[in-house]
Protein backbone atom coordinates (compact mmCIF):
# COMPACT_ATOMS: atom_id res chain seq x y z
CA UNK A 1 0.00 0.00 0.00
CA UNK A 2 2.95 2.50 0.35
CA UNK A 3 3.92 1.53 -2.92
CA UNK A 4 0.78 2.49 -4.27
CA UNK A 5 0.30 5.71 -2.39
CA UNK A 6 3.45 7.24 -3.57
CA UNK A 7 3.42 5.48 -6.90
CA UNK A 8 6.44 3.51 -6.90
CA UNK A 9 6.86 0.76 -8.84
CA UNK A 10 7.11 -3.02 -7.12
CA UNK A 11 10.47 -3.32 -7.01
CA UNK A 12 13.22 -6.05 -6.44
CA UNK A 13 12.67 -4.43 -2.75
CA UNK A 14 8.97 -5.48 -2.55
CA UNK A 15 9.81 -8.94 -4.21
CA UNK A 16 11.94 -10.00 -0.90
CA UNK A 17 9.05 -10.11 0.70
CA UNK A 18 7.35 -13.19 2.59
CA UNK A 19 5.33 -14.52 0.18
CA UNK A 20 1.43 -13.48 -0.39
CA UNK A 21 -1.21 -15.48 1.45
CA UNK A 22 -5.17 -15.58 0.13
CA UNK A 23 -5.80 -12.88 3.28
CA UNK A 24 -2.97 -10.60 2.15
CA UNK A 25 -3.89 -10.08 -1.61
CA UNK A 26 -7.61 -9.45 -0.01
CA UNK A 27 -6.75 -7.39 2.51
CA UNK A 28 -4.95 -4.84 -0.71
CA UNK A 29 -7.37 -4.71 -2.96
CA UNK A 30 -10.07 -3.87 -0.31
CA UNK A 31 -7.83 -0.82 1.10
CA UNK A 32 -7.67 0.47 -2.53
CA UNK A 33 -11.18 1.69 -2.37
CA UNK A 34 -11.17 3.15 0.54
CA UNK A 35 -7.66 5.04 -0.19
CA UNK A 36 -8.18 6.02 -3.59
CA UNK A 37 -12.14 6.20 -4.72
CA UNK A 38 -13.29 8.33 -1.24
CA UNK A 39 -14.14 11.45 -2.03
CA UNK A 40 -12.89 14.71 0.46
CA UNK A 41 -16.76 15.02 1.66
CA UNK A 42 -16.30 10.85 2.56
CA UNK A 43 -13.94 11.51 5.16
CA UNK A 44 -15.96 11.23 8.87
CA UNK A 45 -18.62 9.94 7.87
CA UNK A 46 -20.54 7.33 10.19
CA UNK A 47 -19.91 3.75 9.88
CA UNK A 48 -23.32 1.47 9.17
CA UNK A 49 -25.03 0.29 6.44
CA UNK A 50 -27.39 2.85 6.52
CA UNK A 51 -27.00 5.40 3.71
CA UNK A 52 -28.84 7.44 1.10
CA UNK A 53 -29.40 5.38 -2.01
CA UNK A 54 -29.09 6.55 -5.21
CA UNK A 55 -32.24 7.43 -6.52
CA UNK A 56 -30.95 7.73 -10.30
CA UNK A 57 -29.88 5.44 -12.75
CA UNK A 58 -26.81 6.94 -13.29
CA UNK A 59 -25.17 7.84 -17.05
CA UNK A 60 -20.97 7.79 -16.64
CA UNK A 61 -21.10 9.29 -20.38
CA UNK A 62 -22.95 12.24 -19.11
CA UNK A 63 -20.99 12.58 -15.94
CA UNK A 64 -17.64 12.60 -17.78
CA UNK A 65 -19.04 15.17 -19.93
CA UNK A 66 -20.54 17.23 -17.39
CA UNK A 67 -17.26 16.91 -14.97
CA UNK A 68 -14.66 18.11 -18.33
CA UNK A 69 -16.69 21.31 -18.80
CA UNK A 70 -16.24 22.14 -15.24
CA UNK A 71 -20.05 20.65 -13.34
CA UNK A 72 -19.90 19.09 -10.53
CA UNK A 73 -20.68 15.40 -10.84
CA UNK A 74 -23.90 14.28 -8.14
CA UNK A 75 -23.96 11.10 -6.57
CA UNK A 76 -22.04 8.35 -5.37
CA UNK A 77 -19.13 9.78 -7.61
CA UNK A 78 -19.40 13.19 -6.45
CA UNK A 79 -15.92 14.87 -5.31
CA UNK A 80 -13.69 12.18 -6.42
CA UNK A 81 -10.36 13.02 -7.47
CA UNK A 82 -10.35 11.28 -11.04
CA UNK A 83 -6.56 11.22 -10.89
CA UNK A 84 -6.31 9.50 -7.67
CA UNK A 85 -8.88 7.04 -9.27
CA UNK A 86 -7.00 6.34 -12.06
CA UNK A 87 -3.97 5.75 -10.35
CA UNK A 88 -5.70 3.04 -7.53
CA UNK A 89 -6.91 1.50 -10.34
CA UNK A 90 -4.06 1.04 -12.41
CA UNK A 91 -1.80 -0.17 -9.63
CA UNK A 92 -4.76 -2.78 -8.48
CA UNK A 93 -4.51 -4.01 -11.51
CA UNK A 94 -0.69 -3.99 -11.51
CA UNK A 95 -0.45 -5.57 -7.95
CA UNK A 96 -3.05 -8.58 -8.75
CA UNK A 97 -0.99 -9.86 -11.97
CA UNK A 98 2.45 -8.57 -10.33
CA UNK A 99 2.22 -11.52 -7.06
CA UNK A 100 1.25 -14.21 -10.02
CA UNK A 101 4.25 -13.95 -12.23
CA UNK A 102 6.59 -12.42 -9.39
CA UNK A 103 5.45 -14.89 -6.33
CA UNK A 104 4.11 -18.11 -8.45
CA UNK A 105 0.68 -17.19 -6.29
CA UNK A 106 -2.37 -18.64 -8.07
CA UNK A 107 -5.60 -16.62 -7.86
CA UNK A 108 -8.68 -18.04 -6.38
CA UNK A 109 -12.20 -17.38 -6.43
CA UNK A 110 -12.06 -14.79 -3.38
CA UNK A 111 -9.26 -12.80 -4.47
CA UNK A 112 -10.84 -12.64 -8.28
CA UNK A 113 -13.90 -11.14 -6.73
CA UNK A 114 -12.42 -8.68 -4.52
CA UNK A 115 -10.39 -7.59 -7.95
CA UNK A 116 -13.34 -7.53 -10.01
CA UNK A 117 -15.30 -5.62 -7.03
CA UNK A 118 -12.63 -3.26 -7.17
CA UNK A 119 -12.95 -2.24 -11.37
CA UNK A 120 -16.60 -2.29 -10.31
CA UNK A 121 -16.55 0.99 -7.13
CA UNK A 122 -13.81 2.43 -10.11
CA UNK A 123 -16.50 2.54 -12.21
CA UNK A 124 -13.95 1.05 -14.65
CA UNK A 125 -16.20 -1.27 -16.80
CA UNK A 126 -15.40 -2.22 -19.80
CA UNK A 127 -11.99 -3.46 -18.23
CA UNK A 128 -14.21 -5.52 -15.44
CA UNK A 129 -16.16 -7.19 -18.43
CA UNK A 130 -12.39 -7.74 -19.95
CA UNK A 131 -11.15 -9.36 -16.40
CA UNK A 132 -14.52 -11.59 -15.92
CA UNK A 133 -14.17 -13.08 -19.39
CA UNK A 134 -10.43 -13.54 -19.45
CA UNK A 135 -10.52 -15.31 -15.57
CA UNK A 136 -13.38 -17.16 -17.36
CA UNK A 137 -11.20 -18.79 -19.66
CA UNK A 138 -8.72 -19.95 -17.23
CA UNK A 139 -9.38 -23.84 -16.98
CA UNK A 140 -7.41 -24.85 -14.11
CA UNK A 141 -10.29 -23.59 -11.59
CA UNK A 142 -13.41 -22.09 -11.93
CA UNK A 143 -12.62 -18.15 -10.91
CA UNK A 144 -15.81 -16.40 -11.84
CA UNK A 145 -18.76 -18.02 -9.92
CA UNK A 146 -22.05 -16.93 -9.37
CA UNK A 147 -21.22 -15.81 -5.86
CA UNK A 148 -18.76 -13.62 -7.68
CA UNK A 149 -21.48 -12.22 -10.27
CA UNK A 150 -23.75 -11.76 -7.01
CA UNK A 151 -21.42 -9.42 -5.46
CA UNK A 152 -20.49 -7.47 -8.47
CA UNK A 153 -24.30 -6.87 -9.00
CA UNK A 154 -24.55 -5.51 -5.38
CA UNK A 155 -21.48 -3.48 -5.79
CA UNK A 156 -22.92 -1.94 -9.09
CA UNK A 157 -26.14 -1.25 -7.39
CA UNK A 158 -24.84 0.72 -4.47
CA UNK A 159 -23.08 2.57 -7.14
CA UNK A 160 -26.42 3.57 -8.72
CA UNK A 161 -25.29 1.27 -12.14
CA UNK A 162 -28.38 -0.76 -12.32
CA UNK A 163 -28.44 -1.25 -15.66
CA UNK A 164 -25.12 -2.22 -15.58
CA UNK A 165 -25.86 -4.61 -12.52
CA UNK A 166 -28.74 -6.01 -14.83
CA UNK A 167 -26.40 -6.59 -17.73
CA UNK A 168 -23.93 -8.20 -15.54
CA UNK A 169 -27.04 -10.69 -14.06
CA UNK A 170 -27.96 -11.50 -17.82
CA UNK A 171 -24.04 -12.08 -18.46
CA UNK A 172 -23.91 -15.60 -15.94
CA UNK A 173 -24.65 -17.35 -19.05
CA UNK A 174 -22.09 -16.22 -20.80
CA UNK A 175 -19.64 -16.52 -17.93
CA UNK A 176 -20.67 -20.27 -17.41
CA UNK A 177 -22.24 -19.53 -13.93
CA UNK A 178 -26.06 -20.28 -13.30
CA UNK A 179 -28.12 -17.24 -11.14
CA UNK A 180 -29.64 -18.70 -7.64
CA UNK A 181 -32.10 -16.88 -5.39
CA UNK A 182 -29.62 -14.76 -3.83
CA UNK A 183 -29.18 -13.69 -7.60
CA UNK A 184 -32.14 -12.76 -8.00
CA UNK A 185 -32.77 -11.00 -4.82
CA UNK A 186 -29.80 -8.91 -5.34
CA UNK A 187 -31.37 -7.51 -8.58
CA UNK A 188 -34.27 -7.20 -7.52
CA UNK A 189 -33.48 -5.03 -4.40
CA UNK A 190 -30.60 -2.88 -7.01
CA UNK A 191 -33.88 -2.37 -9.24
CA UNK A 192 -36.51 -1.85 -6.92
CA UNK A 193 -33.97 0.92 -5.16
CA UNK A 194 -33.69 3.40 -7.81
CA UNK A 195 -37.92 2.97 -8.97
CA UNK A 196 -37.84 0.25 -11.64
CA UNK A 197 -40.51 -1.88 -10.24
CA UNK A 198 -41.76 -3.12 -13.44
CA UNK A 199 -38.80 -5.23 -14.35
CA UNK A 200 -38.24 -6.26 -10.74
CA UNK A 201 -41.98 -7.04 -10.70
CA UNK A 202 -41.07 -9.02 -14.28
CA UNK A 203 -38.28 -11.01 -12.84
CA UNK A 204 -40.29 -11.84 -9.52
CA UNK A 205 -42.79 -13.21 -11.67
CA UNK A 206 -40.01 -15.45 -13.73
CA UNK A 207 -39.24 -16.37 -10.63
CA UNK A 208 -42.91 -17.68 -9.46
CA UNK A 209 -43.67 -19.88 -12.97
CA UNK A 210 -44.21 -23.42 -11.92
CA UNK A 211 -40.93 -25.43 -12.28
CA UNK A 212 -38.81 -22.61 -11.92
CA UNK A 213 -35.50 -23.36 -10.77
CA UNK A 214 -34.81 -20.59 -8.27
CA UNK A 215 -37.96 -20.41 -6.54
CA UNK A 216 -38.88 -17.17 -4.83
CA UNK A 217 -38.29 -17.17 -1.18
CA UNK A 218 -39.53 -15.01 2.45
CA UNK A 219 -36.40 -12.44 1.68
CA UNK A 220 -37.75 -11.42 -2.05
CA UNK A 221 -41.50 -10.80 -1.02
CA UNK A 222 -39.99 -8.87 1.42
CA UNK A 223 -37.64 -7.26 -0.71
CA UNK A 224 -40.97 -6.33 -2.73
CA UNK A 225 -42.69 -5.48 0.17
CA UNK A 226 -40.39 -2.81 1.36
CA UNK A 227 -39.70 -1.19 -1.77
CA UNK A 228 -43.77 -0.75 -2.70
CA UNK A 229 -44.10 1.23 1.13
CA UNK A 230 -40.86 3.26 1.33
CA UNK A 231 -41.50 4.35 -2.16
CA UNK A 232 -45.20 5.09 -1.91
CA UNK A 233 -44.31 8.20 -0.12
CA UNK A 234 -42.08 9.72 -2.86
CA UNK A 235 -44.38 10.10 -5.47
CA UNK A 236 -46.57 12.41 -3.77
CA UNK A 237 -49.64 11.55 -5.91
CA UNK A 238 -52.42 9.84 -3.36
CA UNK A 239 -53.13 7.79 -5.86
CA UNK A 240 -50.28 6.42 -6.68
CA UNK A 241 -49.60 5.92 -2.71
CA UNK A 242 -52.82 4.24 -2.81
CA UNK A 243 -51.93 1.73 -5.47
CA UNK A 244 -48.24 0.93 -4.08
CA UNK A 245 -49.52 0.06 -0.75
CA UNK A 246 -52.14 -2.27 -2.13
CA UNK A 247 -49.41 -3.58 -4.37
CA UNK A 248 -47.79 -4.20 -0.69
CA UNK A 249 -50.60 -5.52 0.79
CA UNK A 250 -51.42 -7.81 -2.50
CA UNK A 251 -47.85 -9.27 -2.21
CA UNK A 252 -48.22 -9.82 1.79
CA UNK A 253 -51.39 -12.30 1.25
CA UNK A 254 -50.01 -14.09 -1.53
CA UNK A 255 -47.17 -14.83 0.64
CA UNK A 256 -49.16 -15.96 3.15
CA UNK A 257 -51.81 -18.11 0.86
CA UNK A 258 -47.91 -19.82 -0.97
CA UNK A 259 -47.26 -21.09 2.89
CA UNK A 260 -44.43 -18.64 3.67
CA UNK A 261 -44.09 -16.98 7.33
CA UNK A 262 -43.01 -13.52 7.05
CA UNK A 263 -40.39 -12.48 9.44
CA UNK A 264 -40.33 -9.12 12.13
CA UNK A 265 -38.87 -7.44 9.34
CA UNK A 266 -41.41 -8.42 6.64
CA UNK A 267 -44.43 -7.20 9.42
CA UNK A 268 -42.16 -4.02 10.13
CA UNK A 269 -42.08 -2.45 6.28
CA UNK A 270 -45.49 -3.23 6.17
CA UNK A 271 -46.15 -1.41 9.43
CA UNK A 272 -44.30 1.36 8.72
CA UNK A 273 -45.81 2.07 5.61
CA UNK A 274 -49.39 1.72 6.82
CA UNK A 275 -48.48 3.95 9.91
CA UNK A 276 -46.81 6.76 7.66
CA UNK A 277 -49.75 6.75 5.16
CA UNK A 278 -52.26 6.93 7.81
CA UNK A 279 -53.93 3.45 7.72
CA UNK A 280 -53.33 2.75 10.98
CA UNK A 281 -56.17 -0.01 11.63
CA UNK A 282 -54.49 -1.92 9.19
CA UNK A 283 -51.24 -1.31 10.86
CA UNK A 284 -53.11 -2.63 14.15
CA UNK A 285 -54.32 -5.41 12.89
CA UNK A 286 -50.75 -6.37 11.66
CA UNK A 287 -49.14 -6.05 15.40
CA UNK A 288 -51.62 -8.01 16.85
CA UNK A 289 -51.32 -10.67 13.74
CA UNK A 290 -47.92 -10.75 14.64
CA UNK A 291 -48.42 -11.66 18.33
CA UNK A 292 -50.85 -14.26 17.43
CA UNK A 293 -48.32 -15.99 15.07
CA UNK A 294 -45.59 -15.74 17.65
CA UNK A 295 -43.61 -13.16 15.93
CA UNK A 296 -42.15 -10.80 18.55
CA UNK A 297 -42.44 -7.23 17.55
CA UNK A 298 -39.33 -5.04 18.29
CA UNK A 299 -38.49 -1.46 18.73
CA UNK A 300 -38.39 -0.78 15.13
CA UNK A 301 -42.20 -1.95 15.37
CA UNK A 302 -43.24 -0.06 17.94
CA UNK A 303 -41.02 3.32 17.15
CA UNK A 304 -43.68 3.24 13.89
CA UNK A 305 -46.73 3.80 16.08
CA UNK A 306 -45.08 5.86 18.34
CA UNK A 307 -44.07 8.55 15.43
CA UNK A 308 -47.91 7.62 14.20
CA UNK A 309 -49.65 8.82 17.57
CA UNK A 310 -47.28 11.67 18.00
CA UNK A 311 -47.78 13.17 14.61
CA UNK A 312 -51.51 13.00 14.74
CA UNK A 313 -50.74 14.99 18.81
CA UNK A 314 -52.21 11.25 20.55
CA UNK A 315 -49.20 11.67 22.61
CA UNK A 316 -50.74 9.40 25.91
CA UNK A 317 -51.44 6.73 23.06
CA UNK A 318 -47.60 7.09 22.06
CA UNK A 319 -46.18 7.09 25.44
CA UNK A 320 -48.91 3.99 26.34
CA UNK A 321 -46.68 2.18 23.63
CA UNK A 322 -43.27 2.78 24.51
CA UNK A 323 -44.41 1.87 27.69
CA UNK A 324 -45.52 -1.67 26.82
CA UNK A 325 -42.71 -2.15 24.66
CA UNK A 326 -40.60 -1.74 28.22
CA UNK A 327 -42.95 -3.98 30.07
CA UNK A 328 -43.20 -6.61 27.80
CA UNK A 329 -39.32 -6.73 27.01
CA UNK A 330 -39.97 -6.14 23.32
CA UNK A 331 -36.99 -3.80 23.54
CA UNK A 332 -35.51 -0.82 25.11
CA UNK A 333 -36.30 2.63 24.29
CA UNK A 334 -33.85 4.85 22.29
CA UNK A 335 -33.46 8.14 21.30
CA UNK A 336 -35.79 7.69 18.26
CA UNK A 337 -38.34 6.48 20.68
CA UNK A 338 -38.45 9.33 22.94
CA UNK A 339 -37.36 12.14 20.40
CA UNK A 340 -41.23 12.30 18.84
CA UNK A 341 -42.89 12.22 21.80
CA UNK A 342 -40.82 14.86 23.17
CA UNK A 343 -41.11 17.10 20.10
CA UNK A 344 -44.91 16.62 20.36
CA UNK A 345 -45.02 17.42 24.30
CA UNK A 346 -43.27 20.85 23.07
CA UNK A 347 -45.59 21.99 20.34
CA UNK A 348 -48.61 20.79 22.75
CA UNK A 349 -47.05 22.88 25.28
CA UNK A 350 -46.82 20.26 28.36
CA UNK A 351 -43.07 21.24 28.12
CA UNK A 352 -42.42 19.86 31.76
CA UNK A 353 -43.36 16.48 30.43
CA UNK A 354 -41.24 16.75 27.97
CA UNK A 355 -38.30 17.90 30.22
CA UNK A 356 -39.23 14.86 32.61
CA UNK A 357 -38.69 12.48 29.25
CA UNK A 358 -35.63 14.51 28.15
CA UNK A 359 -34.19 13.55 31.43
CA UNK A 360 -35.55 10.16 31.33
CA UNK A 361 -33.65 9.65 28.02
CA UNK A 362 -30.47 10.64 29.32
CA UNK A 363 -30.44 8.68 32.90
CA UNK A 364 -31.06 5.63 30.51
CA UNK A 365 -27.34 6.15 29.01
CA UNK A 366 -28.68 7.83 25.56
CA UNK A 367 -27.70 11.58 24.08
CA UNK A 368 -30.09 13.52 22.86
CA UNK A 369 -30.17 15.32 19.24
CA UNK A 370 -28.84 18.82 19.52
CA UNK A 371 -32.03 20.20 18.02
CA UNK A 372 -34.15 18.44 20.29
CA UNK A 373 -32.47 19.72 23.63
CA UNK A 374 -32.60 23.25 22.23
CA UNK A 375 -35.94 22.58 21.51
CA UNK A 376 -36.68 21.42 25.14
CA UNK A 377 -34.70 24.10 26.72
CA UNK A 378 -36.54 27.36 24.46
CA UNK A 379 -39.57 25.78 25.30
CA UNK A 380 -39.29 25.48 29.12
CA UNK A 381 -37.70 29.45 28.26
CA UNK A 382 -40.64 30.83 26.69
CA UNK A 383 -42.73 29.05 29.30
CA UNK A 384 -41.19 30.51 31.93
CA UNK A 385 -40.22 26.91 33.74
CA UNK A 386 -37.54 25.98 36.04
CA UNK A 387 -35.09 24.79 33.87
CA UNK A 388 -32.58 21.70 33.85
CA UNK A 389 -29.64 21.96 36.36
CA UNK A 390 -25.96 22.87 35.06
CA UNK A 391 -24.84 19.86 35.52
CA UNK A 392 -27.30 17.93 33.62
CA UNK A 393 -26.91 20.69 31.15
CA UNK A 394 -23.47 20.20 31.07
CA UNK A 395 -23.95 16.19 30.59
CA UNK A 396 -26.23 16.93 27.46
CA UNK A 397 -23.47 19.17 26.22
CA UNK A 398 -20.15 16.94 26.60
CA UNK A 399 -22.40 13.92 25.04
CA UNK A 400 -23.07 15.66 21.54
CA UNK A 401 -19.52 17.23 21.89
CA UNK A 402 -18.50 13.69 22.49
CA UNK A 403 -20.86 12.34 19.08
CA UNK A 404 -18.93 15.02 16.88
CA UNK A 405 -15.63 14.11 17.52
CA UNK A 406 -16.40 10.81 17.06
CA UNK A 407 -18.29 11.32 13.66
CA UNK A 408 -15.58 13.67 12.26
CA UNK A 409 -12.67 11.86 13.41
CA UNK A 410 -10.40 10.93 10.58
CA UNK A 411 -7.89 7.92 10.31
CA UNK A 412 -4.17 9.16 8.29
CA UNK A 413 -4.47 8.88 4.76
CA UNK A 414 -3.45 10.71 2.14
CA UNK A 415 -1.97 13.72 3.97
CA UNK A 416 0.89 11.84 5.73
CA UNK A 417 4.15 10.20 5.32
CA UNK A 418 3.52 6.25 4.18
CA UNK A 419 6.94 4.24 4.78
CA UNK A 420 7.76 0.50 4.86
Amino acid sequence: MAAMLQNRPFDAKLTALNPWTVNGVCEVLRSIPRFFFQSSRSLGRQKGLRHRSPLKQRDLRRESENFHNGMRVLGPAAYRDPVKVKLGLDKASEFYYWVETQFGFTHNEITCREMACVLAKGNRLKELWEFLNKMAMRGNCQLVTTATVTCLIKVLGEEGLVNEALAAFYRMKQLHCKPDVYAYNTIIYALCRVGNFKKARFLFQQMELPGFRCPPDTFTYTILISSFCKHSLQTGCRKAIRRRLWEANHLFRLMLFKGFVPDVVTYNCLIDGCCKTYRIDRALELFDDMIQKDCLPNRITYNSFIRYYSSVNNIDKAVEMMQRMRSLNHGIPSSSSYTPIIHALCEAGRVLEARDFLVELVNEGSIPREYTYKLVCDALSSAGEIGLTEEFRRRIEDGIQNRYRQVMQVKPMMGHKVSL
